[in-house]
């Protein structure tokens, strides 16, 4: 079965997508078939996977607003991970949905359909939604396609303020448009293990959100940031390196989870 996750944070610069990537290709590294998903206009995901998103004439702006198909738009990438790209038209299907009937299911089903074309022998095992840093429309679907959300989080004191809206529209999505939705926990990113200032967050974190906290916190280093411009994420540029040791874990971590009972 397809264990499809939503990597969501409204607020910006808390390595989302440098989780998704990283996530993906540590997943891909374990046998799995992985499906990245950017739904971010800025297209920071497809850029960092070795992707000019201004060369790309079909993303994930067309499977959602004109129902094309999404294989017609995926790419395989040399992470070993399959991408629905995104470009800057993302940015008009905020618009372009919010008066259609129906616009929160839009990626579900096109997930769906996805499945059904590849059939049961070639379904992905996951698909990873990078969530744009809002709570609009776009991400509204991505939790309403989603079996689980993980919540990458800085551990810096204003980082956490916008985790209750989050929760709240997580609520919000479990009530009309998808009950199953699960909060698989937050991520801490970021992290710096010298300083008592990051610890503190992240036990007050758990304690006020009564969040399960996922293991072990991604490493501060500026790796990172290099990484993008090499078009590949930091499992391929920096293999042995902390920060790639420590998604790996997080990624063993997930397929765990992902295969505890669901309620």
């Amino acid at each position: 079965m397809t264990t499809v996750l939503a990597i969501a944070n409204q607020k910006g610069g808390v390595a989302k997508t440098t989780t998704v990537a990283s996530l993906g290709a540590a997943l891909a590294e374990r046998g799995q078939r992985v499906l990245l998903v950017d739904l971010d206009p800025q297209a920071c995901l497809t850029f960092s996977l070795g992707v000019d998103p201004e060369d790309l004439e079909l993303s994930v702006h067309q499977v959602l607003t004109q129902g094309l198909a999404p294989a017609e738009a995926v790419i395989t990438t040399e992470d070993g991970v399959d991408l629905l790209p995104a470009t800057i038209e993302l940015a008009r299907a905020e618009a372009e949905l919010l008066t259609r009937t129906g616009r929160e299911h839009v990626l579900k089903s096109a997930l769906e359909d996805l499945a059904e074309a590849d059939g049961p022998d070639h379904a992905y095992d996951w698909v990873l939604l990078d969530c744009p840093p809002s709570l609009g429309v776009l991400t509204v679907a991505a939790l309403t396609a989603a079996q689980g959300v993980l919540v990458p989080l800085q551990c810096e004191t204003l980082s956490h303020r916008g985790v209750g809206q989050l929760l709240d529209t997580v609520h919000d999505v479990r009530r009309f448009t998808n009950r199953r939705l699960e909060v698989w926990g937050v991520l801490p990113t970021l992290f710096d293990g010298r300083t008592n200032h990051a610890r503190t967050v992240l036990e007050t974190i758990s304690s006020t959100y009564e969040l399960e906290v996922v293991e072990p916190p991604i490493p501060k280093t500026i790796k990172f940031a290099e990484a993008p411009a090499a078009g590949r994420s930091i499992l391929s540029t920096q293999r042995t390196g902390k920060g790639a040791q420590a998604y790996r874990e997080v990624a063993g971590n997930l397929v765990a989870r992902a295969q505890r009972p669901r309620r």
